[in-house]
């Protein structure tokens, strides 16, 4: 039994490494992904297919296709790259921001592996959604003809600003967490398929509702927790803590409080939230 098990998960962890190599190595090239992203995604891809099955490194592909492509076909829009001059990263992710958005997933899958249960998954489909909301939004949002309003004050803020919102980026949020939900409700019904009951329709009103609120919980902790700088050259408020070849200087917010650590903050909470709609729905 024990050498059937081994045997398993060695194909497995083999099939994994192929994949996520071919996977991140196209990603590398058409500049999704730089060296660190591309090497941490072929990791993480390798342990999603070794610990789980479709539904988990499904639904990772699921975010990391549509939200590339869509930052690709929005990366030569003007307006786009103006906003994007004062985040933190670009739209090709680094070891950071793979670990950030993916990270937190792969935890729940590995619990999922160990104690197989339902309320692994439903966490899991909120965090991922909750991500995948927040990169829609940003790539879809920036596009707005209508000026972001902060999401504390209401008042009008310049594209790009942390804690800015729109409605087309709000509804891009709400699109982009309900993709998740139903490729999540697809794949739940593929073997081997998550321990425990996972209706289509639970896994699409959960990742539809705690990824739009993880989206919202990601502008509002970057309108108050994040590190937010000004550039000493130019003047501009922005994500960096160096802009235009400089240091710049820390405005407001705590040091530790990157891109990164908002991205996943907020998605833990989608995961919290997801989890709790699905002890509720199930």
């Amino acid at each position: 039994m024990t050498d059937m098990y081994s045997s398993s998960l060695a194909g497995r962890v083999l099939i994994g490494l192929i994949g996520s190599l071919i996977l991140a190595g196209g990603a590398n090239r058409l500049r999704s992904l730089s060296a660190s992203g591309a090497w941490s995604a072929i990791v993480m891809g390798t342990c999603y297919v070794a610990l789980g099955g479709p539904f988990w490194f499904g639904s990772l592909i699921a975010f990391f296709v549509s939200s590339s492509l869509l930052s690709k076909w929005k990366k030569r829009h003007r307006k786009k790259r103006k906003a994007e001059a004062n985040y933190a990263k670009s739209g090709r992710r680094d070891w950071l921001q793979v670990w950030a958005n993916g990270g937190l997933g792969l935890l729940l899958c590995g619990g999922h592996a160990l104690w197989p249960h339902s309320s692994w998954a439903f966490a899991f489909v909120g965090v991922m959604a909750a991500v995948n909301a927040d990169t829609w939004a940003t790539e879809i949002g920036a596009l707005s003809a209508a000026a972001p309003r902060s999401i504390l004050s209401g008042r009008r803020v310049a594209a790009g600003t942390s804690g800015g919102i729109t409605p087309l980026g709000s509804g891009a949020a709400l699109a982009g967490a309900a993709f998740i939900g139903a490729v999540a409700a697809l794949l739940a019904a593929a073997p081997p398929a998550p321990a425990g009951a996972l209706p289509g329709g639970a896994l699409l009103a959960a990742a539809a509702v705690a990824g739009t609120a993880g989206a919202f919980a990601d502008s509002l902790l970057g309108a108050t927790v994040q590190a937010m700088y000004r550039c000493r050259v130019c003047g501009s408020e922005t994500e960096r803590a160096e802009h235009c070849g400089a240091a710049a200087e820390r405005v407001r917010g705590f040091a530790a409080m990157t891109n990164d650590a908002v991205n996943l903050a907020s998605s833990a909470l989608a995961g919290l939230l997801a989890w709790l709609i699905g002890s509720l729905l199930t």
